[in-house]
């Protein structure tokens, strides 16, 4: 049975009160100020498909929300100078690294960097004064830099079919659903079919990821990067992998449970570090673009690994 109205509106504060409650820093907002944003959110994620949605779906839907990242962006809205501050210096990174992903020289990166800001904060105004930005559209179901990827990714598009001069649509896309591609869970609950728009996303973001992992294989010492292509390209087992390094099985074994840790530890940290994305969304990325590589991944693992495989003793 459907929630009426009244219910809805009920459960949609409740859960704005939850939300404010779990939130680092709920930047003074009430209850009021986030009722709408979530009401849209509920509507168009989990109404859309099932209008009968029992209030436990509802529950879990919000409470599963980026608070912190919602209650920044809501206060952006209205005009806090300081959250302003704090999402530009915070995922100024985000934005710069899409940027570059989405474009082919560096004037290019630059210039949609600077275009992001400005569509953020919106050059109109809405019927009640504020500014009329790409920030209403976030909702919180994606994380804030996965959707600001996302947004990256769509500007880049309506800036390639100007400058083609092909037909532009006048939907600004479904960016809280690009954002989604990095929590496979909620993805999966919430997600309609990929759009264009989606899959320009997830290659910008497995593009980031690739890089990353190159870097940090090429950076590997010659006999683990020796030891990864013989086990996962050679199709040997680690007991004759172990038998070419001249190491026993279970050295063997244990050598590459370490690569594995040290390698994602390096690839996480450049992705955080370098191109400001959170742990969770350099983690779930990383395991979703490794399965997706082993063409481009294994000449990264050649080289001087088989000059290692030549003066390495058999056993």
């Amino acid at each position: 049975m459907s929630l009426t109205p009244k219910q809805l509106d009920e459960s949609i504060a409740a859960g704005a009160r939850r939300l404010l409650a779990r939130a680092q820093n709920a930047r003074s907002l009430k209850v009021e100020a986030l009722a709408k944003r979530l009401r849209a959110a509920t509507e168009k994620y989990v109404l859309k498909d099932d209008p009968s949605a029992a209030e436990a779906a509802i529950e879990k839907f919000l409470d599963g929300l980026h608070a912190d990242d919602l209650c920044l962006v809501i206060a952006c809205e209205r005009g806090d100078q300081t959250a302003w501050n704090e999402l530009f210096e915070g995922y100024g990174a985000t934005v710069r690294s899409a940027a570059r992903s989405a474009s082919s020289n560096e004037a290019m990166a630059d210039d949609l960097a600077q275009s992001i800001w400005a569509e953020l904060h919106g050059l109109k105004a809405r019927e009640d004064g504020l500014p009329a930005g790409k920030l209403a559209y976030y909702s919180g179901a994606g994380s804030l830099g996965g959707w600001l990827r996302a947004v990256v990714g769509q500007l880049a598009i309506d800036q390639h079919r100007r400058q083609a001069k092909l037909v532009q649509t006048e939907e600004d896309g479904d960016f809280d659903r690009l954002a989604t591609d990095a929590e496979p869970d909620r993805a999966q609950a919430f997600q309609t079919a990929a759009s264009p728009e989606d899959l320009l996303a997830r290659g910008l973001a497995a593009a980031d990821v690739e890089k990353a992992l190159g870097r940090a294989l090429s950076e590997l010492e010659d006999e683990d990067r020796l030891l990864m292509k013989l086990y996962y390209f050679d199709g040997m087992r680690l007991r004759e992998a172990g038998a070419v390094l001249g190491v026993h099985e279970a050295t063997a074994s244990r050598r590459l449970a370490r690569i594995h840790t040290e390698v994602r530890q390096h690839v996480e940290g450049i992705l955080m570090k370098e191109h400001g994305w959170t742990k969770a969304e350099a983690a779930n990325s990383l395991a979703e673009v490794a399965s997706q590589l082993q063409t481009e991944v294994e000449p990264m693992l050649t080289g001087s690994a088989e000059s290692t495989l030549q003066s390495s003793p058999a056993g």
